[in-house]
Protein backbone atom coordinates (compact mmCIF):
# COMPACT_ATOMS: atom_id res chain seq x y z
CA UNK A 1 0.00 0.00 0.00
CA UNK A 2 2.55 2.52 0.62
CA UNK A 3 4.33 2.14 -2.15
CA UNK A 4 1.33 3.84 -4.06
CA UNK A 5 2.19 6.81 -2.12
CA UNK A 6 5.08 9.60 -2.48
CA UNK A 7 6.37 10.05 0.75
CA UNK A 8 8.50 13.13 1.85
CA UNK A 9 9.19 16.00 4.66
CA UNK A 10 6.63 18.98 4.73
CA UNK A 11 7.44 22.43 3.00
CA UNK A 12 5.74 25.21 3.40
CA UNK A 13 4.68 25.15 -0.37
CA UNK A 14 2.38 22.50 0.63
CA UNK A 15 -0.27 25.04 2.74
CA UNK A 16 -2.91 24.72 0.61
CA UNK A 17 -2.58 20.59 0.53
CA UNK A 18 -2.27 21.17 3.95
CA UNK A 19 -5.52 23.14 4.46
CA UNK A 20 -7.25 20.59 1.29
CA UNK A 21 -6.58 17.86 3.95
CA UNK A 22 -7.58 19.05 7.13
CA UNK A 23 -10.84 20.62 5.76
CA UNK A 24 -11.52 16.76 4.75
CA UNK A 25 -10.69 15.68 8.02
CA UNK A 26 -13.35 17.80 9.31
CA UNK A 27 -16.15 16.55 7.42
CA UNK A 28 -15.81 13.51 8.92
CA UNK A 29 -14.47 14.18 12.23
CA UNK A 30 -16.54 17.17 13.11
CA UNK A 31 -14.41 19.14 15.39
CA UNK A 32 -14.86 22.28 14.41
CA UNK A 33 -11.64 23.14 13.14
CA UNK A 34 -11.44 24.11 9.18
CA UNK A 35 -9.05 26.00 7.97
CA UNK A 36 -7.60 28.42 4.98
CA UNK A 37 -4.30 28.27 2.83
CA UNK A 38 -2.94 31.14 5.70
CA UNK A 39 -3.78 29.16 8.12
CA UNK A 40 -1.86 26.36 7.29
CA UNK A 41 0.95 28.60 6.48
CA UNK A 42 1.38 29.79 9.71
CA UNK A 43 1.88 26.09 10.98
CA UNK A 44 4.27 25.23 8.68
CA UNK A 45 6.61 28.48 9.36
CA UNK A 46 6.58 27.79 12.97
CA UNK A 47 9.75 28.71 14.27
CA UNK A 48 9.79 25.46 16.15
CA UNK A 49 8.57 23.17 13.75
CA UNK A 50 12.07 21.82 11.94
CA UNK A 51 10.73 19.99 8.86
CA UNK A 52 13.05 18.77 7.32
CA UNK A 53 13.58 16.44 10.48
CA UNK A 54 10.31 16.81 12.06
CA UNK A 55 7.77 15.99 9.71
CA UNK A 56 6.60 13.94 7.12
CA UNK A 57 3.54 13.59 4.56
CA UNK A 58 2.24 10.60 2.07
CA UNK A 59 0.72 12.22 -1.50
CA UNK A 60 -1.28 10.07 -3.29
CA UNK A 61 -0.32 12.25 -6.75
CA UNK A 62 -1.33 15.75 -5.52
CA UNK A 63 -3.35 14.89 -2.88
CA UNK A 64 -2.04 14.99 0.81
CA UNK A 65 -3.37 11.61 1.76
CA UNK A 66 -1.62 11.89 5.39
CA UNK A 67 0.85 14.12 7.59
CA UNK A 68 2.98 14.33 11.26
CA UNK A 69 4.93 17.26 12.44
CA UNK A 70 6.90 17.71 15.24
CA UNK A 71 6.57 20.66 17.16
CA UNK A 72 9.84 21.23 19.63
CA UNK A 73 9.48 23.62 23.05
CA UNK A 74 11.71 27.03 22.98
CA UNK A 75 12.88 25.33 26.87
CA UNK A 76 12.54 22.52 28.98
CA UNK A 77 13.22 21.71 32.17
CA UNK A 78 12.64 18.06 33.83
CA UNK A 79 10.33 17.36 30.91
CA UNK A 80 10.44 18.52 27.48
CA UNK A 81 7.20 17.75 26.30
CA UNK A 82 6.96 17.64 22.37
CA UNK A 83 3.69 17.97 19.83
CA UNK A 84 3.16 15.43 17.68
CA UNK A 85 0.20 16.90 15.38
CA UNK A 86 -1.09 14.80 12.40
CA UNK A 87 -4.02 12.90 10.38
CA UNK A 88 -4.64 11.09 7.25
CA UNK A 89 -7.77 11.84 4.90
CA UNK A 90 -10.61 9.84 5.29
CA UNK A 91 -10.43 8.03 1.84
CA UNK A 92 -7.14 6.63 3.28
CA UNK A 93 -7.81 5.41 6.52
CA UNK A 94 -7.71 1.91 8.04
CA UNK A 95 -4.13 1.59 6.06
CA UNK A 96 -1.80 2.03 7.93
CA UNK A 97 -1.11 5.39 7.49
CA UNK A 98 -1.76 7.04 10.66
CA UNK A 99 0.49 4.25 12.38
CA UNK A 100 3.56 4.51 10.07
CA UNK A 101 3.13 8.73 10.77
CA UNK A 102 3.20 8.13 14.40
CA UNK A 103 6.03 5.62 14.39
CA UNK A 104 7.52 8.56 12.16
CA UNK A 105 6.31 10.94 14.53
CA UNK A 106 8.23 9.33 17.99
CA UNK A 107 11.15 8.73 15.67
CA UNK A 108 11.70 12.33 14.72
CA UNK A 109 10.81 13.55 18.09
CA UNK A 110 13.89 11.34 19.59
CA UNK A 111 15.94 13.39 16.97
CA UNK A 112 15.01 16.96 17.89
CA UNK A 113 14.76 16.15 21.75
CA UNK A 114 18.98 15.52 21.30
CA UNK A 115 19.40 18.62 19.56
CA UNK A 116 17.50 20.96 21.58
CA UNK A 117 17.21 19.96 25.11
CA UNK A 118 19.16 16.04 25.67
CA UNK A 119 19.12 17.24 29.49
CA UNK A 120 15.54 16.69 30.11
CA UNK A 121 13.20 14.30 30.41
CA UNK A 122 11.38 13.33 26.62
CA UNK A 123 7.45 12.90 26.22
CA UNK A 124 5.68 12.94 22.87
CA UNK A 125 2.46 14.47 23.70
CA UNK A 126 -1.27 14.40 20.76
CA UNK A 127 -3.57 16.93 21.87
CA UNK A 128 -6.92 16.09 20.07
CA UNK A 129 -10.57 16.01 20.62
CA UNK A 130 -11.85 12.40 22.28
CA UNK A 131 -14.40 11.78 19.89
CA UNK A 132 -12.42 11.21 16.63
CA UNK A 133 -13.06 7.68 15.64
CA UNK A 134 -10.25 5.36 15.84
CA UNK A 135 -8.13 7.66 17.64
CA UNK A 136 -7.79 5.94 20.77
CA UNK A 137 -6.66 2.64 19.82
CA UNK A 138 -4.53 4.21 17.48
CA UNK A 139 -2.75 5.96 20.23
CA UNK A 140 -2.71 3.28 22.85
CA UNK A 141 -1.37 0.51 20.49
CA UNK A 142 1.51 2.60 20.05
CA UNK A 143 2.19 3.36 23.48
CA UNK A 144 0.45 6.33 25.00
CA UNK A 145 -1.77 7.21 27.29
CA UNK A 146 -4.07 9.75 28.66
CA UNK A 147 -2.28 11.93 31.06
CA UNK A 148 -4.85 15.07 30.97
CA UNK A 149 -8.16 16.12 29.74
CA UNK A 150 -9.05 19.80 28.41
CA UNK A 151 -12.73 21.04 27.67
CA UNK A 152 -13.74 23.30 25.18
CA UNK A 153 -16.29 25.60 26.58
CA UNK A 154 -18.61 28.22 24.78
CA UNK A 155 -21.00 30.96 25.60
CA UNK A 156 -23.41 32.52 23.25
CA UNK A 157 -23.60 36.70 22.94
CA UNK A 158 -27.30 36.65 21.91
CA UNK A 159 -27.99 37.76 24.96
CA UNK A 160 -27.68 41.90 26.89
CA UNK A 161 -24.60 41.52 28.45
CA UNK A 162 -24.28 44.41 31.61
CA UNK A 163 -20.78 46.12 32.13
CA UNK A 164 -18.27 44.34 34.14
CA UNK A 165 -16.94 45.58 37.30
CA UNK A 166 -13.07 46.36 37.08
CA UNK A 167 -11.48 45.84 40.71
CA UNK A 168 -10.37 49.17 42.08
CA UNK A 169 -7.10 50.31 41.51
CA UNK A 170 -7.37 48.52 38.01
CA UNK A 171 -7.84 49.60 34.34
CA UNK A 172 -8.33 48.05 31.28
CA UNK A 173 -6.74 49.08 27.93
CA UNK A 174 -6.63 47.16 24.57
CA UNK A 175 -4.03 45.39 22.84
CA UNK A 176 -1.55 47.80 20.37
CA UNK A 177 2.29 47.78 19.19
CA UNK A 178 2.57 49.28 22.14
CA UNK A 179 1.68 46.95 25.07
CA UNK A 180 2.53 44.01 23.29
CA UNK A 181 5.35 43.31 24.52
CA UNK A 182 3.21 43.64 28.24
CA UNK A 183 0.91 41.25 26.77
CA UNK A 184 3.84 38.70 26.38
CA UNK A 185 5.46 38.78 29.69
CA UNK A 186 1.91 38.83 31.33
CA UNK A 187 1.31 35.46 29.98
CA UNK A 188 4.66 33.99 30.34
CA UNK A 189 4.40 35.12 33.88
CA UNK A 190 0.75 34.12 34.42
CA UNK A 191 1.46 30.34 33.05
CA UNK A 192 4.36 29.97 34.66
CA UNK A 193 1.89 27.36 37.08
CA UNK A 194 0.35 25.95 34.25
CA UNK A 195 0.54 22.73 33.44
CA UNK A 196 3.11 21.49 30.16
CA UNK A 197 3.70 25.59 29.60
CA UNK A 198 6.89 27.33 28.82
CA UNK A 199 7.76 30.72 28.34
CA UNK A 200 6.94 31.70 24.66
CA UNK A 201 9.89 34.30 23.20
CA UNK A 202 9.29 36.89 20.73
CA UNK A 203 9.41 35.07 17.24
CA UNK A 204 6.47 32.06 19.09
CA UNK A 205 4.22 34.86 20.19
CA UNK A 206 4.41 36.60 16.57
CA UNK A 207 3.89 33.09 15.09
CA UNK A 208 1.36 31.66 17.28
CA UNK A 209 -0.32 35.12 18.35
CA UNK A 210 -0.41 38.12 16.55
CA UNK A 211 -0.94 36.18 13.46
CA UNK A 212 -3.71 36.93 10.64
CA UNK A 213 -6.27 35.23 13.27
CA UNK A 214 -5.54 37.85 15.97
CA UNK A 215 -8.28 40.20 16.98
CA UNK A 216 -6.40 42.99 18.45
CA UNK A 217 -10.22 45.12 19.14
CA UNK A 218 -11.16 42.01 21.44
CA UNK A 219 -7.74 41.34 23.58
CA UNK A 220 -7.09 43.46 26.70
CA UNK A 221 -4.68 44.28 29.54
CA UNK A 222 -5.16 44.90 32.35
CA UNK A 223 -2.74 47.30 34.48
CA UNK A 224 -2.43 48.26 37.94
CA UNK A 225 -3.32 52.01 37.84
CA UNK A 226 -0.81 53.44 40.83
CA UNK A 227 2.09 51.62 40.06
CA UNK A 228 1.72 50.99 35.56
CA UNK A 229 2.40 47.37 36.68
CA UNK A 230 0.38 44.86 33.85
CA UNK A 231 -1.21 42.38 35.45
CA UNK A 232 -3.71 40.73 33.34
CA UNK A 233 -3.98 39.92 29.32
CA UNK A 234 -6.64 38.36 27.54
CA UNK A 235 -5.94 37.49 23.65
CA UNK A 236 -9.09 36.97 21.02
CA UNK A 237 -8.31 34.90 17.79
CA UNK A 238 -10.84 34.46 14.96
CA UNK A 239 -10.92 32.00 12.24
CA UNK A 240 -12.36 33.10 8.87
CA UNK A 241 -12.73 29.33 8.04
CA UNK A 242 -15.04 28.57 10.82
CA UNK A 243 -17.38 31.29 9.69
CA UNK A 244 -17.55 30.49 6.62
CA UNK A 245 -18.33 26.31 7.22
CA UNK A 246 -21.01 26.99 9.84
CA UNK A 247 -22.36 30.68 9.66
CA UNK A 248 -20.97 30.98 13.37
CA UNK A 249 -18.30 34.19 14.01
CA UNK A 250 -16.91 32.65 16.86
CA UNK A 251 -14.42 34.88 19.80
CA UNK A 252 -11.97 32.58 20.61
CA UNK A 253 -10.05 33.14 23.51
CA UNK A 254 -6.92 31.74 22.79
CA UNK A 255 -4.70 32.84 26.18
CA UNK A 256 -6.19 34.46 29.46
CA UNK A 257 -4.59 34.94 32.41
CA UNK A 258 -3.39 36.98 35.40
CA UNK A 259 -0.10 36.94 37.69
CA UNK A 260 -0.46 35.32 40.88
CA UNK A 261 -1.22 37.69 43.43
CA UNK A 262 -3.83 39.24 41.73
CA UNK A 263 -5.69 35.61 41.83
CA UNK A 264 -9.14 35.48 43.92
CA UNK A 265 -9.65 39.35 43.34
CA UNK A 266 -12.08 39.35 40.43
CA UNK A 267 -9.10 40.43 37.60
CA UNK A 268 -9.88 37.40 35.28
CA UNK A 269 -13.65 37.72 35.40
CA UNK A 270 -13.31 41.36 34.90
CA UNK A 271 -11.13 40.97 31.88
CA UNK A 272 -13.43 38.10 30.38
CA UNK A 273 -16.57 40.22 31.02
CA UNK A 274 -14.98 42.78 29.30
CA UNK A 275 -14.34 41.08 26.62
CA UNK A 276 -17.23 39.66 25.77
CA UNK A 277 -19.78 42.86 25.90
CA UNK A 278 -17.32 44.31 23.71
CA UNK A 279 -17.21 40.88 21.23
CA UNK A 280 -21.23 40.74 21.57
CA UNK A 281 -20.89 44.42 20.79
CA UNK A 282 -19.09 44.06 17.32
CA UNK A 283 -21.52 41.20 16.01
CA UNK A 284 -19.66 38.15 17.29
CA UNK A 285 -22.13 34.96 17.93
CA UNK A 286 -20.46 33.32 20.09
CA UNK A 287 -17.26 33.46 22.48
CA UNK A 288 -15.46 29.85 23.47
CA UNK A 289 -11.97 28.47 25.26
CA UNK A 290 -10.38 25.81 26.16
CA UNK A 291 -9.38 24.74 29.99
CA UNK A 292 -7.57 22.21 31.60
CA UNK A 293 -9.69 20.40 33.40
CA UNK A 294 -6.86 20.04 36.10
CA UNK A 295 -6.08 23.53 36.49
CA UNK A 296 -5.16 24.29 40.07
CA UNK A 297 -6.10 27.61 40.22
CA UNK A 298 -9.96 27.01 39.28
CA UNK A 299 -10.15 28.08 36.33
CA UNK A 300 -13.03 26.29 34.94
CA UNK A 301 -15.09 27.21 37.68
CA UNK A 302 -14.39 30.86 36.73
CA UNK A 303 -15.64 30.18 33.30
CA UNK A 304 -18.39 28.67 34.31
CA UNK A 305 -19.49 31.65 36.45
CA UNK A 306 -18.97 33.92 33.25
CA UNK A 307 -21.63 31.43 31.27
CA UNK A 308 -19.65 29.52 29.86
CA UNK A 309 -20.58 25.76 29.32
CA UNK A 310 -18.71 22.32 28.02
CA UNK A 311 -19.10 20.96 24.71
CA UNK A 312 -16.14 19.10 23.41
CA UNK A 313 -12.96 17.25 25.59
CA UNK A 314 -9.43 16.77 24.33
CA UNK A 315 -7.39 14.57 25.52
CA UNK A 316 -3.74 14.97 26.06
CA UNK A 317 -2.22 11.24 24.89
CA UNK A 318 1.46 11.14 26.16
CA UNK A 319 4.66 8.75 25.68
CA UNK A 320 7.42 9.11 27.79
CA UNK A 321 10.84 8.25 25.81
Amino acid sequence: MHDTLTWRPLTPEDAKASADLLNAIETVDRIGENYTEEDTLQELVDPYADLERGSLAAFDGDVMAGFMKIRFKPSADEVHRVFLDGGVHPAHRRRGIGTALVQAGVKAAKVLHELHHPASKLAVDIHRPERIAGLAELARSQGFVPVRYFQRMEQPLSGALGAPAIPEGLRVEPWSERNDEDFRLVRNAAYRDYWGAVPMPVELWRNKITNQTFRPEVSFLLREVATGVPVGMLVTMYWEADTEATGVRDAHFMAIGTLREYRKRGAASALMGYALRVAAGQGYDRASLTVDSADAAGASGVFEKAGFVPTMRYVRWALEV
